[in-house]
Formats: structure tokens, sequence, C-alpha cells
């Protein structure tokens, strides 16, 4: 039964044995043959392929050259001997080196006789040679007819030490597939094996252990990462399915007077179609009897407060409260201004609550929440406190919900009976690769369009020659009435790393711009809440002109004055973070600009970063950029790493292939969605198998 054999421990397999087993399974957490099924190979190698001498370069790894061996010496150096020797063919020579059994090979080594040699290549003083290289009569070549494409697999240095190398792994997996022949069934029916041009299940494993051909390695390889990719998507989007069937929300069926008048008469301008469209897509959501879960993706300035405020105001008009959580003070407060500034014309009661409230502040906000004065709370994680009770919550907004873990998220689901209608935003783009992935579970929802009226931001490189240049420009903008924000990367100095901190930069900004004339504030993480918000209020207010500080000020200030960001060391920073600073600025309808300060000598990789954020202010664009210069990352922190568990696909890199099984995924949940059907049984058995344990459908993602 194939179940069994899938079971059999690893320590079974001819060629394994028990010591073995046991290296295979520290290193690499194989315990039984199905883990072994699916440690692919790393990558290939073409012994297909025969290099002229001549054409060797150091761009290549390993290569194939054949020839003769016409000269070989043992050289005794140190105690120590070599063999070097030296293969000729009619374009050129290349020499050949050993260490390790050297007396052994000198005596067996065929000279003047068309050989075969393979090897890493490598230059010394312009010229080609290979250590350890494999070595075998052309004759003997032809007779054996080797692998075209030869599997490499990841062997770690303890391993190769107890003598574990790729001929073992050869061996292993032609035994492992002896084993299996016809025992690997298919598990996707006709309709999805045509439409994706999928070969069959147990071809592909033949395929991506022995190809035979380029060809037939690139089917084997799309086939095997489509059937990862389509378990993780039909992980995701089952996750969704059952928690719409699980959890009943509150329908907010009507849309009352606070809404009618604040869109009447307080909405401070006219919403683009991008925000009408997604309020619209969450009135839907608030009116079915299911309970929403949706993520809010807008760029800088793209007024996802607002439309999350009419959101709120929904609740409000069928009779429940709502709430916004920030993952900082100085955001959550920004959040507090702006919300009670709107809605008090209405009459609305917006209350504040942080970790750095009184605790007389606290009882009369906590009665006036359980009694229901309070309709709308702002905050920060003291939202999630057990002492905080709702009378009715019926909406949370979760702000930058990335910085909050999920229990902490989960513990807003407590604050009613049933659990509040979820709304997160996040002002981080968020690539489409990544969100399908990361996101897929939820309902997304994405305002691509600024508010009419905004000027783009002008993005400049500037090096540090033209410091004195970069101040007269500030001076200037000082004097027409505006503010600056000026950015440094460290708060205390480093000995290894070469460059200004916080402090350093803020007694040179001092002597550069000098009292009376200037006045100048500071601002960073070690600071109390109490510190931070006084010298942001003082900014706010326009009583400081240049606001020194570190990246605290990167995600929901909103100082509409301020049109100037000065980022020191800007190649120090990733291309997100410049785009989350740069939208500090060029929140009103003046004509911002982003200073880039770097030194002359910069990487080649920091200096592409510069070269698109001062190309394109799109973050989506930039979000694309971002993945395509800096690769996948560690994705262990995000809130899915238990179903990323790819053993062959890159959710990067295989963004074709994952669109296609999200596409298949969404076909086949919308047509039978709990897998009942005869042809999808197997299916159901593979997911069961591979998610069963990892998913909570009772979770916030």
């Amino acid at each position: 039964m194939l179940k069994t054999l899938l079971e059999t421990p690893a320590e079974y397999l001819k060629g394994i044995g028990p010591q073995r087993a046991l290296w295979l399974r520290a290193e690499y957490g194989i315990k039984n043959y199905e883990d072994l099924l699916s440690f692919y190979p790393r990558r290939y190698i073409d012994r297909s392929r025969f290099y002229r001498i001549s054409e060797l370069s150091a761009a290549q790894a390993e290569v194939q050259v054949t020839g003769r061996i016409t000269f070989a010496e043992m050289v005794h150096r140190n105690k120590r001997k070599r063999l070097v020797a030296q293969l000729e063919d009619q374009s050129g020579k290349i020499d050949l080196i050993w260490f390790q059994k050297a007396d052994i090979i000198e005596r067996w080594l065929p000279r003047d006789l068309p050989v075969v040699v393979f090897g890493r290549l490598s230059f010394f003083q312009g010229h080609p040679q290979m250590t350890h290289p494999e070595i075998e009569p052309l004759e003997h070549y032809h007779s054996c007819t080797p692998m075209p494409l030869q599997p490499v697999w990841t062997i770690s240095e303890l391993l190769q030490k107890k003598g574990i190398h790729q001929s073992f792994f050869i061996k292993t997996f032609r035994e492992l597939l002896r084993l299996f022949k016809g025992r690997i069934h298919e598990i996707f029916p006709e309709n999805i094996m045509i439409n994706c041009g999928l070969i069959s299940r147990e071809e592909a494993f033949y395929q991506i252990y022995f190809p035979e051909s380029l060809g037939k390695l690139s089917k084997a390889q799309y086939r095997l990462k489509f059937e990862e990719l389509f378990f993780l998507q039909l992980a995701l989007l089952m996750r969704r399915y059952h928690h719409k069937k699980i959890h009943s929300g509150y329908p907010f069926t009507n849309v009352g007077s606070y809404l009618q008048r604040f869109y009447r008469e307080c909405l401070p301008f006219s919403l683009t179609q991008a925000q009408k469209r997604v309020l619209k897509e969450i009135r839907h959501d608030l009116g079915q009897n299911v309970q929403m879960n949706r993520l809010l993706q807008g760029d800088v300035g793209s007024g996802k407060t607002l439309v999350a405020l009419m959101a709120m105001l929904i609740a409000l008009d069928n009779g429940f409260q709502a709430s916004l959580m920030a993952p900082t003070e100085i955001l959550a407060a920004q959040h507090y201004q702006m919300l009670s500034g709107l809605l008090s014309p209405l009459g609305i009661i917006v209350a504040f609550l942080t970790g750095s409230t009184s605790r007389t502040d606290r009882r009369q906000l906590h009665y006036g929440l359980r009694e229901g004065r309070i309709l709308i709370l702002v905050g920060t994680h003291a939202l999630i406190e057990d002492e905080v009770v709702f009378k009715n919550l019926g909406l949370a907004v979760i702000d930058e919900q990335h910085r909050f873990g999920v229990i902490q998220r989960a513990r807003l689901w407590k604050k009613n009976e049933r659990p509040p209608h979820i709304l997160l935003m996040t002002a981080t783009p968020i690539p489409r690769t990544l969100s399908m992935t990361l996101y897929g579970d939820l309902d997304v929802s994405i305002i691509d369009e600024l508010p009419p009226g905004r000027k783009a931001i002008k993005t400049l490189h500037r090096y540090e020659h033209a410091r004195l240049e970069v101040f007269g420009f500030i001076r200037d903008q000082i004097a027409h009435g505006r503010q600056v924000y000026i950015v440094y990367p460290l708060i205390e100095e480093s000995e290894k790393v070469d460059y200004k901190n916080l402090m350093e930069g803020y007694e040179s900004i001092s002597r550069a711009f000098p009292l009376p004339e200037y006045r100048i504030g500071i601002l960073h993480g070690k600071m109390s809440s109490v510190e931070k918000s006084a010298e942001m209020n003082r900014f706010i207010k326009g009583e400081t002109q240049i606001m020194v500080s570190t990246t605290v000020i990167e995600v929901g200030v909103d100082v509409q004055n301020a049109t100037v960001m000065l980022i020191e060391n800007a190649e120090l920073f990733g291309l997100s973070q410049l785009h989350q600073l740069r939208g500090r600025v060029g929140r009103g309808a003046r004509q911002s600009y982003c200073l880039l300060m770097s030194d002359e000598k910069i990487s080649n990789e920091a200096r592409a970063r510069i070269e698109v954020i001062c190309r394109s202010n799109n973050g989506f664009e930039i979000a694309e950029e971002d993945l395509r210069l800096r690769g996948p990352g560690d994705l262990m922190g995000t809130k899915q790493s238990g179903l990323l568990d790819l053993r062959i696909a890159n959710i990067f890199k295989d963004s074709c292939v994952l669109g296609k099984a999200r596409e298949q995924v969404m076909i086949l949940t919308r047509e039978d969605p709990e897998l009942l059907a005869s042809n999808h049984h197997k299916i159901l058995e593979m997911f069961q198998k591979k998610y069963r344990e990892k998913l909570s459908w009772g979770k916030i993602g």
C-alpha cells in the first residue's frame, strides 16, 4: 500500500542504514520515504556538452572537456604533496590538481589516451585549472552513456566529511524510484491536467531526479511547483471559506444620518474613484450576515483612513461602536486628531487611549465605553486590554496591521459576543505575488489613486560634495514658510560602520541652521511618549521648522506644511523604507521634495535602489522592483509561515505558476467548496494530509 511505503523509515532503504538515516534526519529533517521523495536536487549539471579549453571563462562553474593528458608530476611542498597534470586539446591547456589520494591517482592516470574530464573550473594567474576533477577514458564514457543532466544536491560540509557525496544521493534515488515504480498515483482530475498542461505525477518525479532532457526537466519542475502552490492556495481559500461559514457577523443594513450628514457636510474633499470602489466593497461585506475580514491596501496619502472612517460611520448608523488601533502613539494620536476634528460637527464622541493615559482618564473612558456614550475609540495596543469593555463593538480597524501579532489582533474578537467586523489597513504596497500568498485568505481592496490636487513628489539624489547646495535649498524652502524633515539611520555611534548618527547629525544641523533664525526639533525611539508627543506637536504647530529624526516618523505622520524630506545615508535604507519616508511630505497641494544624500562610493545594489525611488512615485511599482532587487528574503516571520513549507516552488520567481494555481483553486472551490465530488477525493485526501493540522479556522489571519 502506498501510504505504508511512504511512511517507511528512511533507514530501511538500501544504501542508507541506521547511521546515515540519523545524519539525514539531523541535517535535512528526512524521516521516511515520503520526505526523501521531496528532497529535490538544488540544480543540474549539463554533462551533454563538451567545451574547448580556449572557450573556458571565469563565469563558468562546472565544465566538461576532452583531450589527452600530456604531463603529470608529483609536487612536494611543506611536507605535503600534490599531483599536477596537464590536459591538452587542439585549442589549449588546463591544469588538473589532486591533493587527496594523489599516489593512487598517479598510478591510475591514463596518459596519451583520449579522456573526459569534468570538474569545477577556477583560474590561477589567468590559467584555467580544476581541483579533484572526475576523469575517465573517452571510450568508457561513451559506453556508459552518463546522465545528460546530472542532479546536484546541497550537501553540508559535515556530511561530506562523513562520506556522503553526490554519488550517494544518485544511488539512493535510483533505488527509491525503483520501489515506487507504478505506485505514484495521479491526484488531479483530467480537466486540471489538460487546462494546465501537466505531465503525470509519476513522470514528474522520475524527470526531476533523472531528467532525460532540459525540456522534460522543465515540465517536471512546472508540474511539481504547480502542485505545491495549488495546495498552498487551496489551504488559504479553504480557510477563508470556513471562516465565512463558521463566523456569522452583524449585518449592517442601515445607511443612516451619520454617514449621510458626514458625506454632505464634513467630507474634506471629493472621494476618488478608487475610494468609492473600495467603500462599495466594504459596504457589501458589512451588509452580509458574515464577519468581514478585509485588507485595505493603499499607497501613502491615498486616503485609506477616510474610507475607514466612513466604514465606522456605517457601524454607528446601525447602533454599534467602532475602534481604530495603531502601532505607535504618534500615529494613533494623529488618527484621533483627524477623526475627532472631522466628526465634531456631528456630535460624535471620539476617545483616545494609550499606555500613557492617566488612571483618572481611563476610569472615565471605561465608563463611557461601557455605557455606549463613546462611539469611537482610537488608540494603541491598550485597546485590547481586558478592562477595555465596549457596549457593542461592531467594527475594529487595525492600521499598519503587520506591526501587531496574530494573538494581539485576535483579542479584538473577544470584545463582543459575536466577533466584530475587521478592517486591516497597510500603507506598505504589497506585490500581487506576495499578496496572493501572505493575504490569500483575506478579501483585499486596493486604493491605487491619490486624492485630486496632490502634486507628485520630486525625488533627487545628491552626493556629499553637494551638501552646501542642499542646505541652501532647505533655507529657501523655510524662507517661504515651509518645514523640513531630516532623517538619520542610527541613534548611537557604531565602530563598525563609518557614517553619521542622529546625535552628530543634530549638532551638525544646529550649526548650519543656528538660533534664533531657525528652530530645530529632535525625535527618536528612545524618547518617552510624552517627549515624542511634545516634539511632534511643536512641529505640527509650526513652532519648529526642522525635525531631525530617526525612522520613527516613517509611518502615518501628517504635517501638510512639511515639503522637504532629506534622508541622510540613503544607501543604507531599503526601497520600501525610502518610499514610506518620502510619503511624510507631499501631503498638501504644495510642491514637495525628497532629497537622498549619500557618499560618492556606494554599492551597485544601493545605486539601483536609489535610481528606482528617483524614477517612480508609484508604491506598487516600487514594491515589485524591491522584490526583484532584494529577492524573497526571510518569510518565516510572516503570518503564513506555517503554510509556506515549499520544497521546489518559489512564490516570487514562480509568480506565473502561482497565478495559474490560484485560478484553478478558485474554480474548484466555487464549484465544489467541500471537495465532495468523486473526482476530487484525491485532492481532499492530499489536502487533509498536508494542511489539516496547520489550519486554524477561527483565527484572524
